[in-house]
């Protein structure tokens, strides 16, 4: 049938409307990889009571904006959404994006200026997870889109120059039947100037712990700027435990600005070009007697704010994470394994029994508190409780919109208001997109 593409919506998907019926406009329909006013054939492929899902089988009439992709995967690889429209058009898109789930969720107008900050659209990322699989025959790649099922890959056009030497490495070692039963999962994670990177294996129970690390050495071997191998068990535990380790645990990622030590397993920024400026959104204009950084992960930004804040406490849940923040944190930082609820439950009960909302250990109430929570955002209990604290100033880093609006609709019900919205595009020619919003009051 013929559908025009009436907008994108956050997902990578186009939206359209199928053809009216009896009952009035047609359902919802999603359709990926095409954009914003396309007029396209489409083949429906799913069918829900409330909406509908397709794919093109032919753009009758194109964007402007569409350009031929860069990788000889996309449209196939479920990493990438964005690469038939050109790399100026793609922000243009996430900010609509960003603006419209303000307005949606959180009933929030926000007609300020959306500040962008841009990247390499290419060559970008420090850390690339790929899926191995040994039967019905070899392939190490990437999952199609919406699917469970593995599309091999040989190269990745938005991975480092040195990760995709990684892929290429163990192609070779792959084909030539030396893979060790047992690994599911290999993830690089390279170094700011791409020189030296760690390589994190997932195995599942049958992997034989000699075997891995033979395999390991001989990936070292093979491409020297591997600085370790850590192998890990197939877990459900939030820090799975490795079992075995060849060469170094972890690395330093040195940047311009600053350095930090990065264990494998740890949570770290994926965009190699654009560390150092989402600190410095972050820290920008900051400074005060106490500064708390919740889901402070390796202390990225705590580091950053340490310079201009007398005392900084940082959070983080993860046992792997927290012993890198108590390493990179500087005298005046204080690590706190906990997580955000806990911990801000922790000042709340300091403050009922008289201490008003502040940190017992310093007598102080936060002048500024950073969030940067994982996909699902604050959640309600989360973002009370922050409002609680009193704190005149809240940086919210968020990686996907809808929950940052949620969280904001909160926020701005306790009297926050937002001074600053950043759109910091970690990850081009993909759907996903990382803000930073100010808030005050």
């Amino acid at each position: 049938m013929l559908l025009t593409i009436e907008k994108l919506i956050y997902g990578g998907e186009g939206l359209a409307h199928l053809p009216a019926d009896e009952r009035g406009r047609g359902k919802a329909a999603f359709i990926p990889f095409v954009l914003s006013g396309e007029k396209i054939e489409a083949a429906i492929t799913e069918e829900k009571p409330g909406f509908a899902r397709g794919c093109a089988t032919k753009i009758v009439a194109a964007s402007p904006h569409r350009i031929q992709p860069g990788c000889p995967y996309f449209g196939r690889c479920g990493g990438c959404h964005y690469q038939e429209a050109g790399y100026e058009h793609q922000i243009e898109i996430k900010k609509e994006i960003l603006r419209e789930s303000l307005r949606r969720i959180a009933k929030l107008e926000f007609s300020g200026e959306i500040r962008v900050h841009t990247s390499s659209p290419w060559s970008y990322r420090n850390r690339s997870r790929l899926q191995v699989r040994m039967q019905p025959e070899l392939a190490l790649g990437y999952f199609k889109l919406a699917s469970r099922e593995l599309l091999p890959v040989e190269r990745c056009p938005i991975s480092s120059p040195l990760i995709n030497r990684g892929i290429e490495a163990v192609w070779k070692i792959a084909t030539a039947g030396k893979l060790p039963e047992g690994i599911c999962e290999i993830e690089f994670f390279a170094n700011a100037n791409d020189s030296r990177m760690l390589a994190e294996l997932t195995c599942v129970g049958n992997a034989r712990r000699a075997t891995v690390q033979a395999w390991a050495e001989q990936m070292r071997a093979a491409l020297p700027e591997i600085a370790g191998v850590v192998a890990f068990r197939e877990s459900r535990k939030a820090t799975p435990e490795p079992f075995g380790t060849v060469g170094e645990s972890h690395l330093i990622y040195s940047t311009p600005d600053q350095a930090y030590r990065v264990s494998a397993g740890a949570f770290f920024q994926t965009n190699r070009f654009l560390v150092d400026e989402l600190v410095r959104i972050v820290a920008e204009d900051e400074a005060g007697e106490l500064a708390l950084d919740l889901y402070a992960g390796v202390g990225l930004f705590s580091t950053g704010l340490a310079c201009n804040f007398r005392h900084i406490v940082s959070v983080e849940s993860s046992q792997t994470a927290a012993k890198d923040l108590q390493y990179n944190l500087p005298a005046n930082g204080k690590a706190v394994q906990a997580t955000a609820e806990q911990f801000l439950r922790r000042i709340e009960g300091a403050g009922k029994a008289g201490h008003q909302y502040v940190l017992a250990e310093l007598g102080l109430r936060p002048d500024l508190i950073v969030v940067d929570p994982t996909r699902s955002g604050l959640g309600e209990r989360v973002a009370r409780l922050l409002a609680n604290t009193s704190a005149p100033r809240i940086t919210y880093v968020s990686c996907d919109p809808a929950t940052l609006a949620r969280d904001l609709a909160i926020l701005r019900g306790v009297g926050y208001r937002i001074q600053q919205v950043h759109l910091v595009d970690m990850f081009p020619q993909t759907y996903h997109l990382e803000s930073v919003v100010k808030l005050a009051r």
